[in-house]
């Protein structure tokens, strides 16, 4: 083999490792080559399961930890619980103006869900992929935040929530003003109502990709880093520096990962208790 066919060869064996990877467990209307969604009724049964079993661990862990809790003596994991629904708590109360008893467990559910779905990432690359192939399951994508349909679903039901209390509080007649004299005042009503669509559409949106945006590059960028152990084929001595220049590009894109994990997780917390705020606000409150 030429050393020209040699690179493409390479080049086309990382494609398809990343294509791989990044390709979901497609059942329903899919592109039997693709494997992608062809329609609507295409579902992503790893995003689909792996959420569900991260849900369902969340249940089980909270029904657990209910039945055990000691107020005289907590454990280390009652006071790790508490802490969070004391940070929860708080941001709910710095954050969302009046009471409502839905917020607060929402955002608890939207923050421990979505860093668990996002700490998916943390799972080496190849480890849950092999084990699926190893038992006939040839795509298998680990991470539901990764998926855009995931993030979708999660911020259209928060929009369907802002939606809903923005006319229980304001009233059919007061969201309906809201769309034809915001932000312009009367005299601009065509304007008032398309810049008032946009910026109501955009929330959902800003939602969904943000999420979805950073931990798909994060995804990516494990697999780019996973790719460097290809060139451990080189042999001689280039292989102890790119397995050591792997292992350190690994651990340290992870510690930083952590961070991200975390911290997307509690943005979209903040942004959806925010939007939920901004629904239970009236003219008369500004």
């Amino acid at each position: 083999m030429s050393s020209e066919a040699a690179h493409d060869s390479g080049e086309k064996g990382t494609v398809e490792y990343i294509q791989h990877h990044l390709t979901n467990l497609c059942v329903g209307d899919c592109d039997p080559v693709t494997h992608q969604a062809a329609g609507f009724w295409a579902w992503h049964l790893d995003t689909i399961v792996i959420s569900y079993l991260l849900a369902a661990l969340i249940v089980i862990v909270g029904w657990r930890v209910g039945r055990s809790l000691n107020p005289n003596k907590p454990s280390g994991f009652q006071n790790f619980v508490e802490m969070v629904l004391d940070f929860v708590s708080n941001q709910v109360r710095d954050t969302f103006p009046g009471h409502n008893p839905l917020i607060a467990p929402l955002a608890l559910t939207i923050f421990v869900w979505v860093f668990l779905m996002n700490a998916m990432d943390l799972v080496p690359v190849d480890l849950l992929p092999a084990i699926g192939a190893a038992i006939g399951i040839p795509y298998l994508k680990v991470v539901p935040t990764a998926d855009l349909s995931t993030t979708l679903a999660m911020s259209l039901t928060v929009f369907v929530l802002v939606v809903y209390y923005s006319i229980k509080v304001k009233g059919p007649v007061g969201y309906l003003k809201m769309f034809l004299f915001h932000p312009f005042g009367k005299f601009f009503v065509p304007v008032n109502i398309v810049m008032t669509t946009i910026e109501e559409l955009a929330k959902p949106l800003s939602l969904a990709l943000r999420l979805f945006g950073n931990m798909f590059a994060g995804e990516l960028v494990f697999l780019l880093i996973a790719l460097i152990g290809g060139t451990l084929a080189l042999g001689g001595g280039l292989s102890f520096l790119w397995g050591g220049l792997q292992v350190a590009l690994d651990l340290g894109w992870l510690i930083f990962h952590l961070l991200v994990i975390t911290l997307q997780a509690f943005i979209f917390m903040v942004l959806s208790i925010v939007y939920l705020g901004m629904a239970h606000t009236t003219a008369d409150d500004h």
